[in-house]
């Protein structure tokens, strides 16, 4: 089975405080950095759950990102797209003592990514392409990413699209984002219930999977809803497992996607 992902590849930088910041002075924390984006975590999951996993997306020839490429390329992704000149982008996640993250993303060159700039031979061989929402809020990478479900159709894969952010898409507008949606027809839409919410219920897609982080997950079909709990882990950031949990449901259906889940959380950072 082959994962193609379209999206972003950044730096992602890691902050577990031990305490809640106090304003002007010290708090002590725990970090990491390493590659990140939402495409470039579900592809390194997918290629971690035994898939081939391949990613698609424009990157900066800057430190950061060789550092995030060769990175992503030593976990067992293939990356495409083109190196250009530029700045990658950094997300700081900012994780407090009970495990929940804020983020702050900078996604330097990634939504410059041009429908031209793609070659049909990265989606010939796909069994599913998935989509990263944020690659919807943005041109010109919102008609690239409209290019590759049509070639990745083409080839016969399945597609997936995450929603990915409630209030991105609240300041984007619910509307225009459900429509860009449409567009793309996918065959699974993963989201969060706050995600839902802002784009008005659940018919999305033909299967929509609703991610509830500790309470598990809600499979739709149609007016059938299969709900499933979360399995037990020990919590040390949530950065990444809906990611983790995304990959797993691609490769191997729910059971291998609240493992994946379980596995990101327990660590630190979003990476296998």
């Amino acid at each position: 089975m082959r994962v193609c992902t379209l999206g972003d590849l950044l730096l992602d930088v890691v902050i577990r405080l031990d305490r809640p910041l106090v304003a002007g002075d010290d708090a002590p924390a725990r970090t990491n950095a390493g590659a990140g984006g939402q495409a470039a975590n579900v592809a390194a999951w997918a290629a971690e759950l035994g898939a081939e996993a391949r990613f698609v997306g424009k990157r900066a020839d800057d430190a950061a990102g060789s550092l995030a490429a060769s990175e992503l390329a030593d976990l067992g992704v293939e990356l495409a797209g083109p190196v250009v000149q530029g700045r990658t982008g950094i997300v700081v996640s900012l994780v407090t003592p009970d495990a929940e993250r804020s983020l702050a993303s900078d996604r330097g060159v990634a939504p410059e990514l041009v429908a031209d700039e793609l070659d049909p031979a990265w989606f010939s061989d796909c069994d599913v392409l998935h989509v990263s929402g944020y690659s919807l809020l943005r041109e010109p990478i919102a008609g690239a990413a409209g290019r590759a479900v049509e070639l990745a159709r083409r080839a016969g894969a399945r597609i997936s699209v995450d929603a990915s952010t409630w209030s991105a898409i609240r300041e984007f507008g619910p509307l225009l984002f459900r429509e860009r949606l449409a567009v793309l027809a996918p065959d699974v839409v993963f989201a969060s219930e706050r995600e839902l919410q802002e784009l008005g219920g659940r018919a999305l897609a033909p299967v929509v999977v609703v991610k509830r982080g500790a309470e598990g997950c809600s499979v739709i079909e149609g007016e059938a809803v299969e709900n499933h709990p979360a399995l037990a882990a020990v919590a040390a950031d949530s950065t990444g497992a809906g990611d983790a949990f995304a990959a797993g449901f691609l490769v191997g259906g729910v059971r291998t996607a609240l493992e994946a889940a379980a596995r990101c959380v327990g660590k630190l950072g979003a990476l296998p």
